[in-house]
């Protein structure tokens, strides 16, 4: 009786162990996604370098399919400038060594002297490697109007 209360005392404090690291990494993926829209907002590509795989692929609400280098650099056109770039009702599901986080998302600014204002959706895959989280897609679609 005593050996089974013990195992069962130690696979509790193993799942209550496991569930905290969850939500902590949960929160650490959020903080990370707010990162990512500062290094946006201020054409930082060497924070969002950090953030995003060598093997990362991006696809855009137009259907553009960008690698890692395409991303970065496409970040630095300086025809594009954003006033807002916000995350709402942003999701985490976490797995063993990854997780997806979707949410909605809204990006204000001008394009080419051009106003711009897109909602839509978006869904980025992290996978934890190297003592770190390291988005390895990201996949953008705008809402219909």
């Amino acid at each position: 009786m005593r050996r089974t209360s013990i195992a069962t005392f130690l696979l509790l404090t193993a799942f209550l162990q496991a569930r905290g690291q969850k939500n902590t990494d949960a929160s650490k993926l959020v903080a990370l996604e707010n990162a990512w829209n500062q290094a946006q907002l201020h054409h930082d590509a060497e924070a969002l370098e950090t953030l995003v795989a060598n093997d990362f692929v991006y696809t855009d609400y137009d259907g553009t399919v960008m690698s890692r280098a395409a991303f970065l650099k496409d970040l630095k056109d300086p025809a594009f400038h954003a006033t807002l770039i916000t995350n709402d009702d942003v999701k985490v599901h976490m797995y063993p060594t990854s997780a997806v986080v979707f949410g909605t998302y809204h990006t204000k600014g001008t394009y080419h002297g051009k106003p711009l204002d897109h909602r839509g959706r978006f869904t980025d895959t992290w996978i934890y490697r190297d003592k770190g989280w390291q988005c390895v897609a990201s996949h953008t679609n705008l809402f219909s109007k």
